[in-house]
């Protein structure tokens, strides 16, 4: 049976990088790849797949959060790729899933594990319960050598822990952090009360 992975990490780490390389891998071989993504996701613009590093790709398929997968649509694909996970449905997670059981597709899904609070995305946890193989995707703090693990989020150059899951931003709007770096950027900060507090019980 063909598997489900889901390769994670923190803004930065390189993941839409990452998926191009093997997108570039199994076209050179002369295999059929599909290159999915979250149509919400416009910042470098609405079919792109896109990395930092300047590499881009056209995307095959933009997901809606309603969108069903039908399995049919997919025979003869070596591979799908999926950019942006985190933003995806539970639901077209699993439909993701049954892929790669009916007609055995295998998916790697690149994506955010956390939000900016440190919480789980509704894709990206559906994906650690389902997927075959999770694998971290790792950099460095921005502020010291230690592995990054939290999404810091900025608001005019100062950190918050304030606002909707989804806000879509680069460099200017996140900062990929160690756990310290993070503590010590948000412990201070009040949060409104309809937000999740950051401090222990």
């Amino acid at each position: 049976m063909a598997k489900l992975y889901f390769r994670y990490g923190t803004m930065d780490s390189a993941k839409s990088m990452n998926l191009l390389a093997v997108a570039h891998n199994y076209r050179k071989q002369g295999k059929r790849v599909l290159l999915l993504k979250p149509a919400l996701d416009t910042r470098f613009g609405a079919a792109k797949v896109s990395s930092r590093s300047g590499l881009e790709a056209d995307a095959d398929m933009l997901i809606q959060p309603d969108t069903t997968l039908d399995p049919r649509d997919f025979e003869g694909i070596d591979c799908l790729l999926v950019d942006e996970a985190q933003f995806l449905s539970p639901q077209v997670i699993e439909d993701l899933r049954r892929i790669t059981v009916d007609p055995g597709v295998p998916v790697i899904c690149y994506g955010l594990r956390t939000d900016f609070r440190t919480k789980l995305f509704p894709g990206a946890q559906r994906l650690m319960e389902l997927a075959d193989g999770i694998e971290e995707v790792k950099v460095t703090c921005q502020y010291c050598a230690k592995k990054a693990i939290c999404n810091l989020r900025f608001v005019n150059g100062a950190p918050t822990v304030r606002g909707p899951q989804v806000q879509l931003g680069a460099d200017e709007s996140y900062a990929p952090v160690c756990w310290a770096h993070y503590d010590e950027a948000t412990r201070q900060i009040a949060v409104d009360t309809s937000g999740p507090t950051l401090r222990p019980s």
